[in-house]
Formats: structure tokens, C-alpha cells, sequence
């Protein structure tokens, strides 16, 4: 069917306008939110991809609640290793208590697939305390620089 993906791609948007690209804050290049994740085989497909994708620092922006469960879509102003800086966005199922820990400006370890840069980031649970350090030295590093 023509035109099918770009209807389903926009859906979200028209659903919901505050997750449209531009509130995001991201280009035309994001592929954006998917209705249901968990339905979608892109969406688990990049999702496993981000699971074993670059370490990266983010800077939360802001975050917007799609769902009770509660899954929401989290906005980070992201650096990393390299030096390249772009927003990007997460699409997370958290527990009440990380929901009301959140808090602009907060940093946080994400990873990002380097190959692709679609705007796409994912929490990085799993990061090694020394690591993130390691890569917070880096980034501070050359800042001063």
C-alpha cells in the first residue's frame, strides 16, 4: 500500500502533537515515536541495537509521558566521546520511582548507534560506574580545551 509508512510513522504525532519532531526539538530525520514499541519490529530491532550501541552522556531537556505504565519519551542533549553533540530521544518504560526522580539537567548514561544518528538514544542501565566517569573526564576535558 502507498504512502502506508509514512501514515504510521506520523501517526504519534497526530495522536499526540507534544511528540511530534518539533516539540522533540529534533530534525525531519527522526522516524519518530512509535504508537506501541513492543508491536513494532523496527522499534525492537533498533531497541536491541542501543542495548550493545556507544556510551554517550546525556543531559535531560525534558520528558513526556506517553502511558500509565508509565513508558515515556525522554529528551537528552547528548555528548559524546567523539565530540558530537545532538539531541536525543529515549523511549522508556520506568517504575514510579525513577519517574519522580527525574529532573531537567540531570546527567545521565546513554547509548546511541554511531552508524545510524537518528536522534534514537537508550538509557545505559548497564554502564560501568568507572566507565561514565572515564567518559565524563573525557568530555570535560576537551571542553576546557
Amino acid at each position: 500500500m502507498f504512502g502506508r509508512k509514512k501514515k504510521l510513522d506520523d501517526l504519534m504525532a497526530q495522536l499526540r502533537p507534544d511528540l511530534s519532531r518539533e516539540s522533540l526539538g529534533v530534525g525531519p530525520g527522526f522516524p519518530g515515536v512509535a504508537p506501541n514499541p513492543l508491536l513494532s519490529s523496527e522499534a525492537r530491532k533498533r531497541n536491541a541495537e542501543l542495548r550493545t550501541g556507544a556510551l554517550a552522556l546525556g543531559v535531560l531537556v525534558d520528558w513526556r509521558e506517553v502511558n500509565s505504565n508509565p513508558r515515556v519519551v525522554l529528551m537528552f542533549d547528548v555528548e559524546t566521546a567523539d565530540g558530537i553533540s545532538f539531541r536525543g530521544v529515549a523511549d522508556e518504560a520506568l517504575t514510579i520511582t525513577e519517574l519522580t526522580r527525574l529532573a531537567p539537567g540531570q546527567t545521565l548514561p546513554v547509548r546511541y548507534r554511531p552508524a545510524v544518528m537518528d536522534h534514537y538514544v537508550a538509557l545505559a542501565r548497564d554502564a560501568d560506574p568507572a566507565r561514565v566517569q572515564q567518559l565524563s573526564d573525557e568530555i570535560a576535558r576537551r571542553k576546557r580545551a
